[in-house]
């Protein structure tokens, strides 16, 4: 039975902007962070106890957005995957529990739920055994999205990592301009999701319509 994936775009989309809000705040407060520690020495006497708040509140805030996007990406996700499956049933390799399973499977989790997003956006497309190059139905989005979505988490764990643990006013430096390359590539990441989620929901959207229309 096909579900209306339409209302849970807009929860993620919207979770998805204010992500990329905080990601532009850590930006800004690892920006203030690099500057003061590479400037004069009198200027931060003690580099381990500076007061680094505009970093840890951020990141905290961060932490919350990305629970509560996850738990409502998750559940969209899985919604397209289970309407996917009946718009072509033929063209998935697993079930549609997977569109939430396969993004828990260690090492697997780096290619699984792209598989999985693929098969979706096939079975979603107007013609899905067709090439759909243009038109809006290639997997250009897709793999915008995902290639982004790998590089952002790589360097958020990266950066997190050399900030958390530098001492010297040196690697408290390096950090914050690790955690401000991290930012950026997260609000990239966010502007494609959001590109991959609208654009995914309206093929469901038009082809529900035209089946519903057919009947």
């Amino acid at each position: 039975m096909l579900r209306n994936p339409v209302g849970l775009s807009y929860a993620v989309v919207a979770l998805l902007a204010a992500l990329s809000v905080a990601d532009a705040a850590l930006f800004v407060s690892a920006l203030d962070v690099r500057l003061l520690m590479t400037g004069s020495p009198e200027d931060h006497p003690d580099p381990a106890g500076f007061g680094h708040m505009g970093v840890d509140v951020v990141a905290v805030l961060q932490v919350l957005i990305q629970l509560a996007l996850t738990v409502v990406f998750l559940v969209w996700f899985f919604r397209v995957r289970k309407n996917a499956g009946v718009f072509a049933p033929d063209v998935h390799r697993g079930g549609p529990g997977w569109a939430i399973g396969a993004w828990f499977v260690p090492i697997a989790n780096l290619w699984w739920p792209r598989s999985v997003a693929a098969g979706t956006w096939r079975a979603s497309r107007r013609d899905p055994y067709g090439d759909a190059k243009g038109e809006g139905e290639s997997f250009a989005v897709l793999n915008w999205w995902w290639t982004f979505w790998i590089l952002t988490d790589a360097m958020s764990t990266f950066a997190t990592w050399v900030y958390d643990d530098a001492d010297t006013v040196e690697e408290f430096a390096a950090g914050s301009g690790f955690l401000m390359g991290a930012a950026v590539l997260d609000i990239v990441a966010a502007v494609l999701a959001i590109l991959f989620v609208r654009r995914l929901t309206s093929m469901q959207h038009s082809k529900a319509t035209g089946m519903i229309s057919a009947a």
